[in-house]
């Protein structure tokens, strides 16, 4: 069975994040069970969910017995970013059917998304593409990778990074309460981010928004139900747009 290069490449990519992603899998899992949460709902949330922030958010949420619309409101705000993720990388699957981007939409992650940008950007560089996807005949000639190609590199890293994060769930609910805290798991939830973060701070909005966005966060951190969460990432969305708009 020949597997496609790019696939392999996806894989082989998203390897070092495993790393992060593995124990940021088992820390919800474990949060899980603290939280009361039977192991299939549990694994339903990792499932039809699948994004770690914001389970995370609406486990803690639920453990503080949170109005459901606080629950709700949280995880939309949380997931915001997705639109803008949407947006950013629906050029190079455009000339795709409307059911084969859904089923990539599902697999879209922080992680997938920035390494498949970066993958995508590098190789245009490299060879003079486009960059910009398959908007026309004379650009598709020059994009470095077909439309099958992105895809398959996206399925690499995106179905790879589902599949360690459903298993470190299961490992997460297995192990329970048993995982001591002196093991300090949750310091891997923000390193996953933070690794991804850094890199892509390489312009003026992005560098205000991340910027803005953390010191809000943190000075709202003593907000009842995680609202500082809200308060922060609003604060850094405002932020990198008027940076954006204030650059043109």
């Amino acid at each position: 069975m020949n597997v496609p290069t790019e696939l392999r490449a996806g894989v082989r990519d998203a390897l070092p994040l495993f790393l992060g992603i593995v124990p940021f899998a088992v820390v919800f899992g474990v949060a899980a069970v603290d939280a009361g949460l039977s192991a299939l709902q549990a694994v339903g949330l990792s499932v039809f969910v699948f994004a770690g922030a914001s389970q995370l958010a609406t486990i803690e949420l639920l453990a503080d017995d949170a109005t459901l619309a606080v629950v709700v409101l949280t995880a939309v705000v949380i997931n915001l970013r997705m639109l803008m993720y949407s947006a950013s990388i629906a050029p190079y699957f455009r000339s795709l059917a409307g059911r084969s981007k859904a089923f990539l939409a599902y697999f879209l992650t922080d992680q997938a998304y920035a390494l498949s940008v970066a993958h995508y950007g590098a190789l245009d560089d490299a060879t003079g593409g486009s960059g910009s996807g398959e908007s026309d005949a004379s650009a598709a000639e020059t994009d470095a990778l077909s439309t099958a190609d992105r895809r398959w590199y996206y399925l690499g890293v995106g179905v790879s990074l589902w599949v360690v994060w459903q298993l470190g769930t299961v490992a997460g609910l297995v192990l329970g309460t048993g995982v001591p805290e002196s093991w300090g798991l949750d310091f891997t939830v923000p390193l996953v981010f933070l690794a991804l973060l850094v890199p892509a701070m390489n312009d003026v909005p992005t560098i205000t928004a991340g910027v803005c966005g953390g010191v809000v966060a943190v000075v709202a951190a003593g907000l009842p139900l995680n609202l500082g969460l809200l308060v922060g990432a609003t604060a850094g969305i405002v932020a990198g747009l008027l940076a954006e708009r204030g650059r043109r």
